[in-house]
């Protein structure tokens, strides 16, 4: 698998990064430790070297979680991880680096990314320049390699490039949710910041394993997904049986042909999370995937009969 380049960082990246949101547990279900890190290791063997994770998720535990996977391999192996909304002003911010460093048994943090802006979630309004501020002197001190942001809007990216290096942007960008193109795609491929697109098989959809009345477990916060309600659910059947021949005739998964996509998007990785190895594997080979022009042509003109319909909220979730 050859590695991207993170921005204009000095981190280089697998192209397909292994998402952990599920591995803290925490709003999802049957998620088991054993299995979780079995995926982690099957992402190591098979060229995913970049790891994904967040404070927030299950309170530290993937972080805890991915460390005990990954600690004896941690000279070659991306950890990017992140703070939350509400731990952003400039004291919160080295706290909860420092927790993040304990939970990952490491001394350094690949990439440090603020998860959502000031605000959301009912989150005190901290200024960006303080929130950066903090995040540079990380930088200086060799804490972080690199700087990124996750689910900004363009003028929020603009406003917080302006108070330092940002080497990736982290929206929700698939086949099938697509706003970061008419918002700060553009200007990431302009300043070389990197996209690293969360939710890239659209959160279980794109795997084609999801009916169209599919009833999630208790405590599975994607029954609160947009694109799994309503008349969003009936478009995405159809788009997705669309795409089965697409994926039958290049002999890959639904899930494959939908990280290809992903990754042949300009200045484009794609995050995918896994519940256990076998999902892993899967997801690593579709790295060296390369579709034809046509291919991605018809595969655009099969998304948008969903994401047409979609409005301009770029939160996928009603929450």
């Amino acid at each position: 698998m050859q590695l991207r380049v993170l921005g204009t960082s000095d981190v280089k990246i697998s192209p397909i990064v292994m998402g952990t949101w599920q591995a803290g547990k925490a709003m999802w279900a049957g998620i088991e430790d054993r299995e979780t890190t079995a995926a982690m290791r099957a992402a190591f063997a098979n060229g995913i070297t970049a790891f994904d994770t967040a404070e927030v998720y299950g309170n530290g535990h993937s972080e805890r979680i991915l460390a005990a996977a990954t600690a004896d391999i941690r000279d070659r192996v991306v950890y990017a991880t992140k703070v939350f909304a509400n731990h952003l002003k400039f004291d919160q911010v080295l706290k909860a680096c420092d927790r993040s460093l304990k939970n990952l048994k490491t001394d350094y943090i690949d990439l440090y990314q603020i998860h959502w802006p000031s605000g959301s979630f009912g989150s005190a309004s901290v200024p960006l320049a303080e929130t950066m501020a903090a995040f540079n002197q990380l930088k200086e001190q060799g804490i972080i390699r690199a700087i990124g942001v996750c689910n900004f809007s363009l003028s929020q990216l603009e406003e917080a490039s302006a108070h330092g290096r940002i080497d990736s942007l982290q929206p929700p960008y698939s086949l099938f949710w697509r706003h970061v193109e008419k918002d700060a795609m553009p200007y990431c491929i302009k300043n070389k910041i990197t996209i690293l697109a969360y939710a890239s098989l659209a959160q279980g959809l794109l795997t084609g394993k999801f009916g169209p009345h599919h009833q999630f477990a208790k405590g599975d916060h994607r029954a609160r997904n947009r694109l799994f309600q309503s008349e969003n659910a009936q478009r995405v059947q159809t788009a997705l049986a669309k795409l089965r021949p697409i994926a039958a005739r290049n002999g890959i998964s639904l899930a494959q042909l939908a990280l290809a996509w992903s990754t042949s998007r300009p200045a484009t990785c794609a995050i995918a999370g896994a519940r256990n190895a076998s999902q892993a594997i899967e997801n690593a080979h579709a790295a060296d995937l390369i579709l034809s022009a046509a291919d991605l042509a018809e595969m655009d003109k099969i998304g948008r009969l969903v994401t047409d319909h979609l409005d301009e909220n770029p939160v996928m979730w009603n929450l």
